[in-house]
């Protein structure tokens, strides 16, 4: 825990951007360790309103220890410069995944951290994002084939450590929003995607003025391995970026909102029945 600064309003759509995410920093199975971008989301549902922190599952696959990182709160706002780490022992097998495998999604229910975090005295801030800005097929409907996208997270593990505070960045789309990019629930965007942006939220202002939308989550990155050869991979964990020995091409591969829907409906079907 860091010492207290004065709370920072989180009192525009801009600045609420910056507390969606939370960031993951693992040890890895085979030595090393990585960071990676996560966010909360607040899901209503038929016994009552949950909060889930949400990633891609190949950043949580052979992870042996891990840590979020939050902001504390006080007043109801985050107080810049301060951080409280939530570790998790066994910190893969605690992750909820996506029931398709080639969904690169995960989830894991907050409230457990919340108190964890209590225990110890601490009050984290949290700004979710509701499931009802979940992008959905009328709203992708609605959007054109070139839109620009915001989207924040720790690329390459660079963040504000001074503020906390994560990094955002915005490009386009690169292909259609509303159409499944090669038949699969996703679409590319044109942007600098670097490691550490895996699970990044991404956003797409909605064509009718009614705000902004979660369209998607960062899972890959396309890389050229030879010439005329491309090939979507993960999004690397910050530190093996060195272990890449291949040229960004900066499209980022996108994972469809509804995968999120599909994926939190699985864990209240598995864990509230």
């Amino acid at each position: 825990m860091t010492p207290e600064r004065a709370p920072f309003a989180v009192d525009t759509p801009a600045k609420r951007l910056l507390f969606h995410t939370v960031r993951i920093e693992t040890e890895l199975a085979g030595g090393g360790s990585g960071t990676g971008t996560a966010f909360v989301v607040e899901h209503v549902h038929a016994r009552g309103r949950t909060r889930f922190v949400v990633t891609n599952r190949h950043l949580v696959d052979d992870v042996v220890r891990g840590a979020l990182v939050f902001p504390l709160a006080r007043a109801g706002q985050p107080l810049l410069g301060s951080r409280f780490e939530v570790r998790i022992d066994e910190f893969g097998e605690a992750w909820h995944r996506h029931p398709d495998a080639a969904v690169d999604l995960a989830v894991l229910p907050l409230q457990p951290l919340l108190e964890a975090a209590a225990a110890q005295g601490a009050q984290l801030y949290v700004q979710p994002v509701g499931t009802d800005r979940l992008a959905g097929a009328a709203q992708l409907a609605q959007l054109d084939a070139l839109e620009e996208v915001w989207f924040v997270g720790y690329p390459s593990g660079v963040w504000d450590q001074v503020n906390a505070l994560p990094i955002l960045r915005r490009g386009t789309t690169a292909t259609p929003p509303a159409v499944d990019f090669e038949g699969r629930p996703e679409f590319l965007i044109d942007a600098a995607v670097y490691p550490g942006s895996s699970g990044s939220p991404v956003f797409i202002r909605a064509a009718d003025g009614s705000g902004l939308w979660l369209a998607g989550v960062i899972a890959a990155v396309f890389f050229r391995e030879e010439p005329l050869r491309l090939t979507p991979q993960p999004v690397p964990a910050s530190t093996a970026l060195e272990a890449v020995g291949a040229e960004m091409i900066d499209l980022g591969l996108v994972v469809k909102a509804q995968a999120v829907h599909e994926l939190l409906h699985d864990y209240l079907r598995h864990w509230q029945s």
